[in-house]
């Protein structure tokens, strides 16, 4: 069994904002879930190669837009699944953090990290 809490996840600055990675590869589940925070005022061009990666919004709000530009709204309560690993934008509202429960398959590593300065979207 494992049993870990928030405060000693591992803690991650992953571009815009913090995702504190409660289970890793090495823990032997097959997938990751994370506690992510979105920084209010941000938008992310993201995009999941190897991972699928579903989101549920625990606090905030903001929204997912494809590149086809359908936008979706997210609140406490929404949640999100990227099934075809597709490139998107992630956006917080510009008034409060966005925090989001979320699920990848396969495992993350642990450090995977964003890079948002760069053209195009950002993957892993």
């Amino acid at each position: 069994m494992i049993i870990r809490d928030l405060e000693s996840a591992k803690t991650v600055e992953w571009g815009n904002g913090l995702s504190r990675r409660l289970l890793l590869e090495g823990d032997g589940m097959g997938y990751s879930v994370t506690d992510t925070t979105v920084r209010a005022g941000t938008k992310s061009r993201l995009e999941y190669r190897r991972h699928l990666e579903a989101c549920y919004c625990i606090e905030g709000a903001g929204e997912v837009v494809t590149l086809s530009g359908d936008s979706h709204m997210i609140a406490p309560g929404r949640l999100y699944a990227l099934d075809q690993h597709e490139a998107h934008y992630l956006i917080a509202s510009p008034d409060t953090d966005l925090r989001l429960v979320c699920v990848f398959s396969p495992a993350l590593t642990g450090d995977e990290r964003h890079a948002l300065d760069t053209d195009g979207f950002s993957h892993y």
